[in-house]
């Protein structure tokens, strides 16, 4: 079977126009103890954000949930006008690792999806088998086609520049819990072939509390062809700092696919976000870049301004967006790792 990449297909940057983006309605109590509730008003601030500029679909398991989370939107002032219900039962809400990962093929103007093994970050958090299934199941409802790679990848863990450049980290998928048989060399063609690119870039290092083993949409993000945001830390007593100075060193020896050198946008860290004793992943770097906004995670932390005026310095063509999540990150994720866009054609 020809693969995405041999019949045309690419995967876009998340700036380019989207049909929709795709989430997953948060329902497992597990994954914010204590805490659910206090999510569902920054979540619909999230989806009311999107919903401004494209479709906002939503996987929930029945008639009950699509209910509840309806009440929740209403509630919060969403227009239901651009969201959509689709009842495809979940385990848990990380709609980047579990989605669908959208292609396009701009010559025979078509979309297809990568349904990439999914294993809950290394078997961390089982039962995992209703997510593993959801991008087969979108691709059957809007009828295109589906490609199976048979290893496992999360969307979390792969960022794009739009021109053929994917930027990953080593300490995420050279993890032996996720394909152990696979060498980096193996690994880096399922990339070219699947997602349909051209040269794959690796930084070693993630930050500490990431439960996913470092994916790269916490620490450094592309925002032109050219062009990413890194997170850095400045407190020289913090664990972060020579995991990121480690990072900031490699980005500046990396090329890109038309051995270009990178243009490095340093981007500041919140202060440590401790809940119950545990070291949270909070990040800047986790914004979601929608048609209408660029979604950034705010801590009530004094580098909040800051890291949105340097965003939105980045971002000329659309307005950036600070939206609390304080309590969303006791999931250890924001809104890049809630979120999946669908590409336009």
């Amino acid at each position: 079977m020809q693969t995405p990449k041999q019949l045309g297909f690419h995967f876009p940057a998340e700036w380019e126009k989207h049909t929709a983006t795709w989430l997953s309605w948060p329902h497992k109590e597990a994954s914010w103890p204590g805490k659910i509730n206090t999510i569902y008003q920054p979540y619909c601030n999230f989806i009311n954000e999107v919903a401004k500029g494209e479709n906002v679909c939503i996987n929930v398991a029945n008639e009950a949930l699509q209910a509840f989370a309806t009440k929740h939107l209403q509630e919060n002032g969403v227009n239901l006008a651009n969201i959509k219900f689709f009842h495809h039962p979940t385990n848990d809400a990380w709609c980047r690792d579990h989605g669908p990962a959208f292609l396009v093929n701009k010559k025979t103007n078509e979309k297809a999806i990568v349904d990439w093994g999914y294993n809950a970050w290394g078997n961390k958090y089982p039962p995992y088998d209703l997510d593993d299934v959801i991008p087969t199941l979108i691709g059957e409802k809007l009828g295109l086609k589906v490609f199976h790679p048979s290893i496992v990848m999360e969307g979390g863990s792969v960022e794009f520049n739009g021109e053929g450049t994917i930027l990953t980290s080593t300490c995420c998928l050279l993890n032996e819990n996720r394909n152990p048989n696979l060498s980096q060399e193996q690994i880096e063609i399922y990339l070219i072939n699947y997602y349909g690119a051209e040269h794959i870039i690796w930084v070693d290092e993630g930050i500490v509390g990431d439960d996913t083993d470092g994916h790269i949409d916490d620490t450094v993000r592309f925002v032109n062809g050219d062009s990413v945001l890194t997170v850095v830390e400045h407190n020289k007593q913090d664990e972060n700092y020579d995991l990121l100075q480690k990072n900031l060193k490699q980005l500046h020896k990396l090329r890109i696919q038309n051995g270009k050198q990178l243009n490095i946008i340093e981007l500041p860290m919140p202060s440590a976000v401790i809940w119950e004793d545990q070291r949270l992943p909070a990040s800047y770097a986790n914004f979601y870049i929608s048609n209408a906004a660029v979604c950034v995670p705010t801590f009530r932390d004094k580098n909040d301004d800051k890291a949105l005026q340097i965003i939105q310095d980045c971002f000329k063509d659309r307005k950036v967006v600070g939206i609390d999540s304080l309590d969303v990150i006791w999931g250890l994720g924001s809104w890049h790792c809630l979120s999946q866009q669908e590409p336009s054609l």
